[in-house]
């Protein structure tokens, strides 16, 4: 049966992608940022995944204010690399799993959750950076993606407690799904920030660190009950990305045991964040 080995948290700030593109990530100002996922590829290259599920926020690319989905799952057999207004970024296409995507449609549509299904897409920076991140410039990516796009950018956005129950029913539809295949969640965007207005620039990283620390426990039920307006308050209007994480760590079940964690500030004008976790019953081999 499918199974889900790990959770992986993180930024997908687009400076980052630019970065990378424009080989750039060893210059000063970025080589800490980098630096912290040095361990994280090593980690992934072992793992040898074959599908990931990337919960992230569409940035009016592929929708805007004509469309509006809370949830949408991408069932396509692949996706091509959007034009964020600078052209494409030099990566490859991702590759879908249509079959599971599709079985994980069914599953959280009679599990009750109202999903979009899209089977056209391009992708953005919220998707691509974090496969950057983790599996560097590759001619392809050495996974399959089932996207998962969630609406943090238009009021109202999903609660963090239907984002954790919805990670939860995505376990469900994972551990149903007939073939052997190795499966992460990842959660994406954040941490801290906001882009205009007189708080443009916050950075909380007090609020970040102990975001991290409850991620990294057995404390659920803290995660799921922060409002909306702590999130504003404490993060900033683009701190509201980290409810997509909570899908993650909602899949990974109640226990977990971090791996990894990496945070920096600054980054272009936000802060990085990086988790990896995994399942406590997970019998899978450690780096």
């Amino acid at each position: 049966m499918a199974r889900i080995s790990a959770g992986v948290a993180t930024s997908h700030i687009p400076a980052i992608g630019a970065t990378i593109d424009n080989g750039k990530t060893g210059e000063p100002y970025w080589a800490p940022v980098f630096a912290g996922y040095d361990w994280s590829k090593q980690w992934i290259a072992e793992e040898k995944p074959d599908v990931v599920i990337i919960v992230y926020n569409d940035h009016a690319s592929a929708f805007d204010m004509r469309i509006i989905p809370t949830f949408a799952i991408g069932c396509a057999d692949r996706y091509g690399i959007c034009d964020e207004g600078w052209g494409p970024r030099p990566v490859p296409e991702v590759i879908g799993h249509a079959d599971l995507a599709w079985h994980i449609a069914q599953s959280l549509i009679l599990d009750e959750f109202d999903m979009t299904i899209i089977n056209e897409m391009d992708v953005d920076h919220g998707l691509t950076v974090p496969l950057s991140l983790m599996f560097g410039q590759p001619e392809a990516w050495p996974v399959k993606v089932i996207p998962i796009a969630v609406n943090v950018v238009t009021y109202p956005p999903p609660s963090g407690n239907r984002c954790w129950q919805l990670g939860e029913a995505i376990a469900r539809a994972v551990a149903s799904f007939p073939e052997d295949l190795n499966v992460q969640v990842w959660g994406t965007g954040g941490m801290s920030h906001q882009l205009q207005g007189p708080r443009a620039g916050l950075i909380n990283a007090e609020w970040d660190n102990r975001f991290l620390d409850l991620m990294s426990t057995n404390d659920g039920e803290t995660l799921r009950t922060i409002p909306h307006i702590e999130y504003l308050r404490e993060t900033g209007s683009e701190g509201i990305e980290m409810v997509m994480w909570l899908i993650m760590r909602g899949a990974l079940g109640r226990m977990v045991k971090p791996l990894h964690r990496h945070y920096h500030v600054p980054a272009s004008n936000t802060a990085v964040g990086h988790l990896i976790l995994r399942p406590a019953e997970s019998s899978s081999s450690e780096v």
